[in-house]
């Protein structure tokens, strides 16, 4: 197995290491020259890759993938990859088994708290959730034109080491916005790496939810926070007139509960199931500033 990621970000550095915890060769690209080194500090072979030029170098490194990952987000212009490759998945990556693309569940828009699972229909509200979906339909196209399998994973709200609710409460930028009957799914990075990984292992293709158990409202998750860590919770804000940036407002335009079900009658576990478990242990630990 040769992994390549396309955005080796923070979820897509967190399914390079699990790529190596197999034993498995991975790499990733980066828009920074700044971030090469640090790619190659973790194990994970680095390229540059700025969304408009495939380099010689990174080009060679397509012809042997064997699995490819892309969880760089699509602009109002599509994927910049499929763009790039014309989509033509077989002349670009002639090793390729197995493709994954990282997605969201916003593509599913608001549901008003009602349960929803991958055959629930996609009504996207805001243009980057409408670009997800258009990107979704054409990397599944491109798997079935090489036939190759193609896993979509729709990830809920990503945390983690470095980024979760024990660090916004220790930089004093944390917030309890309160918004009546309004709920959250979320993932722990690693589970979104292990799960790459599992269905990875069989080529599995289809479409995932990749989420936690237990939708919340996300004040929950700060007060649960601030008790690990003993201290007071910031006060709680009215939605209507808290003051927030226009893009985590519109966050809470999405209203839905997500069955993570599909993923585990296929017999994944995740380690991480609800935020309770998981703050846990990032605060035990001692992982939690990342």
């Amino acid at each position: 197995m040769q992994v390549m990621i396309f955005g080796a970000g923070y979820s897509g550095q967190a399914i390079g290491a699990a790529t190596l915890a197999r034993g498995k060769a991975a790499a990733g690209t980066t828009r920074g020259p700044d971030r090469l080194a640090h790619l190659g500090s973790r194990g994970i072979i680095p390229y540059l890759y700025d969304g408009e030029h495939l380099s010689p170098v990174l080009r060679g490194a397509m012809l042997t993938t064997t699995h490819l990952v892309q969880s760089i987000p699509p602009g109002s212009g599509g994927d910049s990859l499929l763009r790039l490759t014309e989509g033509d998945l077989k002349r670009w990556f002639p090793a390729l088994t197995w493709v994954a693309y990282l997605s969201t569940v916003g593509v599913y828009g608001n549901h008003d708290g009602a349960w929803v699972d991958e055959t629930t229909p996609c009504q996207p509200k805001s243009a980057r959730a409408v670009e997800r979906v258009r990107a979704e339909a054409a990397w599944r196209e491109a798997g079935r034109a090489a036939g190759i399998p193609v896993a979509i994973l729709r990830l809920a709200g990503i945390y983690g080491p470095g980024r979760n609710a024990l660090v916004n409460l220790h930089r004093g930028t944390a917030h309890r916005i309160i918004k009546k009957d309004q709920v959250f799914n979320r993932i722990r990075v690693e589970d979104i790496a292990n799960a790459t990984m599992f269905l990875a292992s069989s080529n599995r293709a289809g479409i995932f939810n990749v989420t936690d158990d237990e939708p919340a409202p996300p004040q929950d998750v700060v007060s649960e926070a601030a008790r690990l860590m003993g201290v007071q919770p910031p006060p709680e804000q009215d939605f209507e007139t808290a003051d927030m940036r226009p893009i985590a407002r519109s966050f809470y335009g999405d209203n839905k509960r997500i069955s993570n079900a599909a993923l585990r009658n296929l017999g994944f576990q995740f380690a991480f199931p609800n935020y309770r478990s998981s703050l846990a242990e990032l605060w035990s630990s001692g992982r939690w500033f990342g």
